[in-house]
Formats: structure tokens, C-alpha cells, sequence
């Protein structure tokens, strides 16, 4: 994985939505943390949505959702 900072990468957690699975359609930023300690355990998806997944992850497990709080009023105007 690229560990190179990349803002792109929250803009798209608030942007992009879950492709597939029980929260099909679930903002990725909005996934339950538990759903993503399970693909944490089972391995994150080959590629982008992968890394955004990923991304999430760590970012709820270090409680820093309110990060994403700008970029989810700057994108709901």
C-alpha cells in the first residue's frame, strides 16, 4: 500500500459509497467499525476500495472521525 498522504483518499471516504454486502450503498465513511474489523481479520479488497477500507479502519480505531467532519459538510452543500 502507498503510505504516501493522499487528500484525495478522505474526500473519497465521504463521497463513495460501499459497492457491495449488507451496507451496499452505505456511505464508506458511515460502515460500522465492526464490519470493518471483520475484513481488517478476512483481508481487505484487491485495490482502491481496499485502501479506502482501510483508510476507515484506521481512522475509527484511532478515533479520529472528526476529521472527516468538513469534508462531509463541504460535500452535503
Amino acid at each position: 500500500m502507498n503510505t504516501e498522504a493522499n487528500p484525495q483518499l478522505l474526500l473519497d471516504l465521504v463521497k463513495i459509497k460501499m459497492p457491495f454486502g449488507k451496507y451496499k450503498g452505505t456511505f464508506l465513511c458511515d460502515l460500522p467499525i465492526f464490519y470493518l474489523e471483520w475484513f481488517q481479520r478476512k483481508g481487505f479488497p484487491e485495490g482502491k476500495l481496499g485502501t479506502l477500507l482501510a483508510t476507515i479502519y484506521e481512522i475509527k480505531l484511532n478515533g479520529l472521525e472528526s476529521l472527516l467532519a468538513p469534508l462531509r459538510k463541504k460535500n452535503t452543500i
